[in-house]
């Protein structure tokens, strides 16, 4: 899976370096291009270059004309489709259409504020404009920089609590807004067999997968190939490791000793996900035993107990992939409703 946070790193390490170089990125899709926007890819002057904006029919293009915007410093937005005779030589006639913008990284302390919230394990939105290449940051409060009417603002901040990357046009301005966001991560405690099923799902998904359980008899390669593990007692492991917003954690042993400090730790962090496995009946104890650690409802509330969304799942996969959907549903529907009113 493409991490954009390295790519940007990388690529500001080469233009500090003195090496001319430029950022690629999809803004907009439709029908069967092979990369979704917010896609990248970053080239130097010697043809270095990382990341992907169309799995390969389209990079030599954009190579070339990268080339061209280091030169000039001018930004570019490139278009393929059905359309354009040359998107048949490159791989698109297969029904799809890809925008990609390329621009010079000519001043890397513009994106510095950005790798910051990455280090903190924070998002970054910004509204990048298409014309000028000019980047403004997006919060709920301003749109420093960028002068909109009412209809534009209410598009760019929707765009915003939608969290996806999206093109906008307003009269005569056509923007992007991009995301630059941590790895998601998984933390699972408990070597168990919906483990064993759930980790890669999770990678697939595009998740740095950890595992903890103390068991060193569980907690073993040959069950969790190519894992992260840390054979620890939960309230040890999570004295290292920060719980950042891009952080999911499902506690799986059905063991109060082991689950309950893993959940604890992530109550007190800004996790987006805290799942936890047991019946009704095991969540309400699960509940009364963090109230007497002072937990009010609206942590507990936080909990999913039973966990997973309720499709019938019965055997391990099955309810490994209950609580990949369900995690799914919390990062890109729930998640996003606190921009909501930003786009009022």
């Amino acid at each position: 899976m493409d991490d954009n946070g390295s790519i940007l790193r990388e690529v500001l390490a080469w233009a500090r370096s003195g090496r001319k170089a430029a950022l690629a990125t999809v803004v907009s899709t439709w029908g069967s291009s092979p990369r979704a926007a917010g896609s990248r890819l970053a080239v130097d002057e010697f043809g270095h270059f990382i990341g992907s904006v169309s799995g390969g029919c389209v990079e030599g293009e954009v190579l070339a004309n990268a080339a061209e915007v280091m030169e000039t410093g001018k930004p570019t937005l490139l278009e393929f489709g059905v359309s354009d005779g040359k998107a048949w030589s490159v791989g698109l006639a297969c029904g799809g259409a890809i925008k990609i913008f390329v621009e010079k990284i000519a001043d890397p302390s513009a994106f510095e504020s950005i790798v910051r919230n990455l280090d903190r394990g924070e998002e970054t939105a910004a509204a990048v404009d298409l014309d000028s290449g000019e980047r403004v940051l997006l919060d709920s409060a301003s749109l420093d920089g960028l002068y909109f009417d009412k209809a534009s603002r209410r598009a760019l901040f929707t765009a915003r609590a939608r969290g996806l990357e999206s093109l906008t046009e307003t009269p005569g301005r056509k923007f992007f807004v991009e995301f630059w966001r941590p790895p998601l991560r998984l933390i699972i405690v408990g070597a168990v067999h919906i483990a064993q099923a759930l980790a890669p799902i999770a990678a697939a998904a595009g998740y740095q997968v950890i595992l903890v359980d103390p068991r060193s008899a569980f907690a073993t390669p040959e069950r969790f190939a190519g894992v992260e593990l840390h054979r620890e007692w939960p309230e040890d492991f999570f004295q290292s490791l920060r719980i950042d917003a891009r952080c999911a954690l499902v506690a799986l042993t059905h063991e109060p000793r082991i689950d309950d400090p893993a959940v604890v730790a992530a109550l007190r962090s800004p996790a987006f996900y805290i799942g936890a496995l047991g019946s009704r009946g095991s969540a309400e104890k699960r509940r009364a035993r963090l109230r007497a650690q002072g937990f009010g409802e609206s942590a507990l509330a936080r909990i999913h107990g039973p966990i997973g969304l309720s499709i019938g799942a019965a055997s391990p996969p099955e309810i490994a992939i209950a609580i990949a959907a369900e995690m799914t549903a919390v990062l890109r529907l729930e998640h996003a409703s606190s921009w909501g009113s930003a786009a009022e």
